[in-house]
């Protein structure tokens, strides 16, 4: 006989304790309907609360579907937070790092420019007093009578104070305009000896002839009213080199228009011993006496310029560096 749809039913609804019921053994309806819906309807059934076999015939519940669609976006947001966390921390590993090295180069380059001021108050100090107790020392040009070395050293001095005050206050400051001034200031120099000694070298012989010209003209101030500066400078310069005249001791002859020199050129100095034989002068000419005792010392002044450069390039460097450093600090720190 057949069964009622009611028995039906409730046979369906009823499944026995082992799970087995006729007609769904696991090699029947059951695996096939699992080939059908794969793992995933498996799993949704479980989650519906149900067994694996109800969950062959039931749509998964909503609780089942919602964590279905919501988990894969979930991990994306939590990866993603992840990232910006791990980006974060670099920015901040980052900028203290660069933070960091401005202050390293901040105070080295405060450091150098502080001894650069100090310098240049020194050089100022000097020329000022040697314009204040020996005049125009050292004045041997009649063609730049301002170019005496009391004036050479008040004007280094000062241009040396101002270059290293502005190093200072933008190394403090941490001003970019005033760091790129002080770098300008300080290339514009370096440009400028540079090419001094470019043209010094490539003009030597025209410079020497030149050179002479312009010191014996001078030679005719000497001794006149307003010229103590070029007097006690030819003085000097023939007392210590034991020289005379600047080719030879005959240049004073057309100063004097007389046979005599001043008495600075005698080898033992008395009053108006210039007025004597020329056997008791000095015969060396002091131009190339000078000349030559530079190139003895030229090793010297060759260190001293070398010196000079390297400072200069030294703080050229520290002054683009902190540049650099300040430009990155406000760009990726702000």
């Amino acid at each position: 006989m057949r069964r009622s749809s009611t028995d039906e039913s409730a046979y369906r609804r009823s499944p026995s304790p082992e799970g087995k019921e006729p007609g769904f053994t696991r090699g029947g309806p059951f695996r096939r309907c699992s080939s059908l819906y794969g793992r995933a309807g498996t799993g949704d059934a479980e989650d519906a609360g149900g067994s694996p076999f109800f969950g062959v015939h039931a749509n998964p519940g909503p609780k089942a579907a919602q964590a279905r669609h919501t988990s894969p976006k979930g991990n994306k947001y939590v990866v993603f937070y992840l990232d910006l966390s791990f980006i974060f921390l670099l920015e901040l590993k980052r900028c203290s790092m660069a933070r960091g090295c401005l202050q390293g180069v901040k105070y080295l380059m405060f450091a150098f420019n502080l001894l650069f001021w100090l310098g240049g108050c020194g050089v100022l100090g000097v020329g000022i007093w040697l314009a204040a107790t020996q005049g125009n020392f050292a004045t041997l040009s009649s063609s730049f009578p301002s170019l005496s070395a009391a004036n050479l050293l008040i004007v280094t001095g000062t241009f040396v104070m101002a270059i290293g005050f502005v190093g200072c206050i933008g190394a403090l400051k941490e001003n970019k305009c005033l760091l790129l001034t002080f770098f300008l200031l300080l290339l514009l120099v370096f440009l400028l000896e540079a090419t001094i000694a470019v043209l010094f070298f490539a003009y030597t012989d025209q410079i020497d002839r030149y050179a002479q010209q312009d010191l014996k003209k001078g030679l005719h101030l000497y001794g006149t009213q307003g010229n103590v500066g070029l007097t006690n400078a030819w003085s000097i310069i023939q007392t210590d080199f034991r020289c005379c005249g600047v080719s030879n001791y005959t240049d004073w002859f057309e100063v004097y228009n007389a046979t005599r020199v001043p008495d600075s050129c005698c080898l033992e100095f008395s009053d108006s011993c210039g007025l004597h034989a020329p056997g008791t002068w000095w015969k060396a000419p002091c131009y190339e006496t000078v000349k030559a005792w530079l190139q003895e010392n030229l090793l010297a002044v060759g260190i001293f310029g070398l010196c000079t450069a390297l400072v200069q390039i030294l703080g050229l460097t520290f002054a683009m560096t902190m540049y650099c450093q300040v430009v990155k600090a406000d760009t990726y720190c702000a």
